[in-house]
């Protein structure tokens, strides 16, 4: 396998709750991180004391952020209006030669920023909201 081009790890979303998924426009870069908590049930009598833990039990959870530019009108309405509505939609995080991830993720982080001398540029985070799925390339 060749490496990737980051560019092509596209961050989409169900922007009207139809199924139809759009690419978000204008990101620089996008991070998806998955994440599971642990159970630990170590007491006096655990082995040589070293800690154990509950297999499968923890708390699993997956992350997504970027940053970049809004490159117009449309994009900016859909990501600010799913975040001040609260609204949970379907993301897809498509990796290139690996697959797709996909499930319902709430809008967590939209930040604003620019500089005098510079364009307007965004931040945004996710978080899931449920079980995700995942489809090979």
């Amino acid at each position: 396998m060749v490496a990737q081009r980051g560019r092509d790890l596209l961050l989409k979303v169900d922007s009207t709750g139809a199924g139809v998924f759009v690419t978000v426009a204008g990101l620089r870069a996008r991070k998806l991180a998955f994440s599971a908590g642990t159970v630990d049930v170590t007491d006096a009598d655990s082995p040589g004391r070293w800690r154990e833990l509950i297999e499968g039990a923890g708390i699993r959870r997956a992350s997504i952020s970027g940053n970049g530019l809004f490159r117009d009108q449309a994009a900016d309405e859909t990501v600010r209006g799913i975040f001040f509505n609260g609204t949970l939609r379907n993301w897809q995080v498509v990796i290139p030669d690996f697959g797709t991830v996909q499930g319902a993720f709430q809008l967590t982080a939209l930040d604003y920023a620019g500089t005098y001398d510079g364009e307007v540029t965004y931040d945004i985070a996710l978080e899931s909201a449920g079980a995700l799925t995942f489809t090979g390339a």
